[in-house]
């Protein structure tokens, strides 16, 4: 038997699952029309000083000790590259990438994790998603192979994933420091990213004005409430209620959503070589999630081929 928490029925479940990968879909679309009105860099730096606030109030209502010493260190590191560097990469590679595009791209962040994390000896890396890193990465290549001819079509592909290597790393900063409440990392990730996002738009003479118009406002609070705040926490309610292999395949369907979106509501460009490039995405995500779900099977299983006992549950 299979050592998962209580099962809260399978409505909630699937309703909790569809909720965070339409929230989740949907916001590389809104980070492009939010680009449309307000420019990038103090729209992300705008989101966070939300994002920072609502999640603080959360915490304090709820009595949860915010993160000391090693804690706040891993937490503050993670809201330097998660927020501070991959936020920013992202909002201004889809001045110049479809939103849809862009997501898929982002999908690869599980396995530049896998691959980061190896390389800091936090995790072993199996061959199989060594497999499934390389096919992605041929996705990648496949999707933008039209894009990379001239420097000023390539730097936003560049930017993309490097965001994603930005997130992979802040994730494994977190990963290394003290167990803490996942609200108060977020919480104090959010507040060290926003005054890096607001330094890089000075840096880029952006133009900062307070949001007035519905255009310019909506987005933001979107990307604030919906995308920060309740999609954590409908992802935190899931990994608690459901088994975190099956929890991973949001990062296979929500580029599906994207890519969805894009098209629908931009008329976002999508020929065959974008289809091509999606599956081979696609598929390497899904070999480096098989691989995990392997391994934990694997690991699950005692030398005698008995299931191991822990913290009073079976696995098998």
């Amino acid at each position: 038997m299979s050592e998962t928490p209580p099962a809260p029925g399978t409505l909630r479940t699937a309703l909790a699952f569809t909720s965070c990968t339409l929230i989740w879909g949907s916001t590389f679309l809104v980070i492009r029309i939010g680009d449309d009105t307000v420019p990038p860099m103090w729209a992300a730096a705008l989101r966070l000083v939300l994002a920072a606030l609502m999640m603080t109030a959360i915490v304090t209502l709820r009595r949860r000790a915010f993160p000391r010493g090693r804690a706040l260190r891993a937490a503050a590191g993670f809201g330097l590259f998660q927020f501070g560097v991959n936020m920013p990469l992202l909002y201004w590679a889809e001045t110049g990438v479809p939103s849809g595009l862009a997501a898929v791209v982002y999908g690869t962040v599980p396995i530049t994790s896998a691959l980061i994390a190896s390389w800091a000896g936090l995790e072993t890396l199996e061959p199989v998603k060594m497999v499934g890193s390389l096919v992605a990465l041929g996705g990648v290549v496949v999707l933008f192979r039209d894009r990379l001819a001239t420097p000023a079509t390539a730097l936003p592909v560049l930017a993309v994933y490097f965001a994603t290597v930005s997130a992979s790393l802040g994730s494994v900063l977190l990963k290394r420091g003290p167990r803490q409440d996942p609200m108060a990392a977020n919480a104090v990730g959010a507040a060290v990213g926003a005054p890096v996002c607001l330094l890089a738009s000075l840096l880029l003479h952006e133009q900062r004005t307070w949001p007035t118009r519905a255009n310019e406002i909506v987005p933001i609070l979107y990307l604030a409430i919906v995308g920060s705040v309740g999609a954590f926490v409908i992802f935190a309610w899931l990994v608690g209620h459901w088994k975190v292999s099956s929890v991973s395949f949001i990062g296979v369907v929500v580029p599906v959503i994207a890519l969805t979106l894009g098209a629908l509501v931009r008329g976002e460009e999508f020929h065959r070589g974008h289809l091509a490039g999606s599956a081979l995405v696609t598929a390497g995500v899904l070999l480096a999630i098989w691989s995990d779900r392997r391994a934990a099977r694997i690991a699950a299983i005692a030398p005698s081929g008995r299931p191991v006992a822990t913290r009073g549950r079976v696995r098998s």
